[in-house]
């Protein structure tokens, strides 16, 4: 992500300069737009980092909860059938 925005920053300033019509204060303008993206994409993924390891504990969670209630169904089936055997 960091490459496309320097790619991106690149081709903008390349151009600028190639049309004679830049000029330092808008280059720089360009790299603080630039930079501020970069900071939103890190951002972002810090984010969906954080709200998939929260996913990932909430499916161990999920789960470990069906173990047990496939354990206790597995119990009361049992003693259902020990008690109708009787």
């Amino acid at each position: 992500m960091k490459s496309t925005v320097k790619t991106a920053l690149s081709v903008v300033a390349f151009t600028a300069l190639a049309s004679g019509c830049a000029s330092t204060d808008k280059i720089d303008e360009v790299r603080n737009i630039a930079e501020a993206a970069q900071r939103t994409a890190n951002e972002a993924m810090q984010t969906a980092s954080s709200a998939e390891r929260k996913a990932n504990e909430a499916k161990r969670t999920a789960d470990a909860a069906m173990r047990s209630a496939e354990q206790a169904n597995t119990k009361i089936d049992r003693a259902f059938q020990e008690s109708m055997q009787k």
